[in-house]
C-alpha cells in the first residue's frame, strides 16, 4: 500500500530508477507522454510513476491537478487498458505540500515486451528510447528453455554420442582417468547435464555440442555459424585477406589449437626482442588467450548467424563477440557479470578459463609488461569489441591512448590494492625519471577526462600524489 511515509521514502532516494520517474506536472500531464512511461516501466519490471513532485534533489512536494477531475482518473486507467492491455493503479496523496498523484505500473507479461504504436521503450536516464534487440531477444526466450539445454542433437545413440563429442578430450581436460567401458563415459557426461537420456536415446544438449563437438557441422548449420572464425589481414585494413579460418571444434576441444594459431599468426616484436634477445610475438599469448577466452563465454547466443571473430591486421588485433555486456567497458578490470554462467563455469573447470573476472586484468597487465599501448574496448549496436595494439613509442601514442593507458594501470594498481603515482605510471610507458614532467601532463589529462582522481587519503604533496579510479 503507498502511504505518506513510502512517499517521504522515495523523495530521499539517490536518485530515479527504472522502477521509479518523478515527474513535477503542476497543471496536467501529456496523456501520451503517461502512456509511453507506463510501457517503459513495465518493459523494465514495472514501477512507479510519481507526478506532483519535483525530480531533482532536493525533491520537493510541489503538487499536481493533473486527472484531478472526478472522472478524469477513472478515464484515463480505462485509457491505459484499452491501449496497453494493462491495468495501471493510482492512488492520490493528500500531502501538506499538494496533492500527489501515483501511477503503479505492473511488469509486462512474461516473455511480452510492450510497445506504444509499434515502439518498445525503456528508460535511459532522463529518456525513454527503444529497447535494444539484444533485450528484446532476452524477453522473447523468457520461459523457454535456457539456450545451452536445448537439444542439439536427440535420438542418439550410444556409438553417436561418442562419434560426436570428443569424450576423450573432455577427460583429459577435467584430469580424469578415462573410464574404462562406455557406459563410464555417459553416465558421467549426463552427471553433468551434457547428455539427458530419453526413452527414444540420447538427447545430446547444446552445451555439450558448443563445448566438446568434434564437428560443429555435424549438428546443425545453426551450431556450426556459432565457430569462431580468424581473419589474417595483410595490412592495417580489409583490403587484403591473407587468409581467412572458420572453425568447427567445440570451444572447449579446439582451444589451445586456436589460440596456438592466433598466436603463431602474430608479427615479431622487434622491440622486445632487443631486451630479451629472443624471438618474441607482438600480441602476448597470455592476452590473446584471455580475450578470445572470454568472446566465447560473454557472446549472445541468441543472436543468430553471428561468431565470434579474430582479425588480426599489421598493428593490432581484434576480437569481437556478438551482443552488448551487461556492465560498462570502463569496469571491465574490477567488475564481472557473467552473460552464460553455465558456460562459464564448465570452461572453468576445464582449465580454459580462469577465477571470475581475473581475464581482463591479465590483459592489461601482459599489454604493460610488452611495452604495448592500452588495449581498447568498444561497444557497438550489435558487437563487443576488444582491441589489443601492436607496439608503439610513447612519443607515437595519441592523447587518447595515454588518458586510457593511466586509467587502466591506475585500475591495476587498484584491484592490486596499490595506488598509482607518477613514478609507477613512468614505469608503465617505460620512461626515464626525467620524463616526469610529461607523465605529469598525462595524469592531468586523465584527471581532466573524468578518468582517475586523487586518493586524498594519501597526502596533498603533487610530489608524492597517488591517484584512484574515478569509481572508486
Amino acid at each position: 500500500m503507498i502511504t505518506l511515509d513510502t512517499l517521504s521514502t522515495w523523495l530521499l532516494a539517490p536518485a530515479e530508477s527504472e522502477h521509479l520517474e518523478f515527474k513535477e506536472a503542476k497543471q496536467q500531464f501529456d496523456t501520451t507522454k503517461l502512456l509511453r512511461y507506463c510501457v517503459a516501466l513495465a518493459n523494465e519490471g514495472g514501477g512507479h510513476l510519481v507526478l506532483g513532485v519535483s525530480d531533482k534533489l532536493p525533491r520537493q512536494v510541489v503538487g499536481t491537478q493533473a486527472f484531478a477531475a472526478a472522472t478524469a482518473l477513472n478515464d484515463i486507467k480505462s485509457r491505459i487498458v484499452d491501449k496497453l492491455r494493462i491495468r495501471v493503479d493510482a492512488v492520490e496523496l493528500a500531502h501538506v505540500d499538494g496533492r500527489v498523484l501515483v501511477f503503479g505500473i505492473p511488469s509486462r507479461p512474461v516473455g511480452q515486451p510492450l510497445d506504444f504504436d509499434g515502439a518498445y521503450l525503456m528508460r535511459a536516464g532522463e529518456d525513454l528510447v527503444p529497447m535494444t534487440p539484444d533485450q528484446l531477444r532476452r524477453i522473447f526466450a523468457e520461459g523457454l528453455p535456457d539456450w545451452f539445454a536445448q537439444v542439439a542433437k536427440e535420438r542418439a545413440s550410444a556409438d553417436e554420442v561418442i562419434a560426436l563429442l570428443d569424450t576423450q578430450t573432455y577427460f583429459d581436460l577435467s584430469r580424469l582417468p578415462y573410464p574404462t567401458t562406455r557406459e563410464g563415459v555417459l553416465s558421467r557426461l549426463s552427471g553433468e547435464g551434457l547428455i539427458v537420456q530419453m526413452a527414444t536415446g540420447w538427447a545430446i544438449t547444446n552445451l555439450a555440442a558448443i563445448l566438446l563437438a568434434k564437428r560443429l557441422d555435424g549438428f546443425s548449420p545453426a551450431l556450426a555459424r556459432k565457430a569462431p572464425r580468424v581473419v589474417i589481414y595483410e595490412g592495417l585494413d580489409k583490403t587484403h585477406t591473407r587468409e581467412d579460418k572458420p572453425g568447427n571444434r567445440g570451444y572447449a576441444v579446439g582451444f589451445e589449437s586456436l589460440v596456438d594459431f592466433v598466436h603463431s599468426a602474430a608479427p615479431q616484436n622487434r622491440s622486445i626482442e632487443q631486451v630479451v634477445r629472443e624471438e618474441v610475438k607482438m600480441f602476448p599469448k597470455q592476452a590473446l588467450r584471455e580475450l578470445i577466452a572470454n568472446a566465447l563465454v560473454h557472446q549472445d547466443f541468441d543472436a543468430t548467424g553471428a561468431s565470434v571473430m579474430i582479425e588480426m591486421y599489421a598493428d593490432r588485433v581484434e576480437v569481437s563477440n556478438p551482443g552488448k555486456p551487461p556492465i560498462s567497458v570502463e569496469r571491465f578490470i574490477d567488475e564481472f557479470r557473467s552473460r552464460n554462467e553455465r558456460l562459464a563455469d564448465f570452461m572453468r573447470r576445464l582449465g580454459i578459463c580462469e577465477e571470475k573476472g581475473s581475464g581482463v586484468d591479465k590483459v592489461v597487465k601482459a599489454a604493460e609488461v610488452f611495452q604495448l599501448p592500452a588495449p581498447d574496448f568498444r561497444v557497438g549496436e550489435l558487437r563487443t569489441t576488444a582491441v589489443l595494439f601492436a607496439h608503439q613509442d610513447f612519443a607515437a601514442m595519441s592523447r587518447t591512448d595515454r588518458v586510457r593507458a593511466c586509467y587502466q594501470h591506475c585500475c591495476l594498481m587498484y584491484v592490486s590494492n596499490q595506488r598509482m603515482s607518477n613514478q609507477s605510471l613512468r614505469e608503465r610507458f617505460g620512461l626515464p625519471e626525467s620524463k616526469a614532467a610529461t607523465v605529469s601532463l598525462v595524469i592531468g589529462a586523465a584527471k581532466e577526462a573524468g578518468a582517475i582522481k586523487a586518493d586524498e587519503s594519501e597526502t596533498s604533496s603533487t610530489r608524492y600524489a597517488r591517484y584512484l579510479p574515478f569509481w572508486a
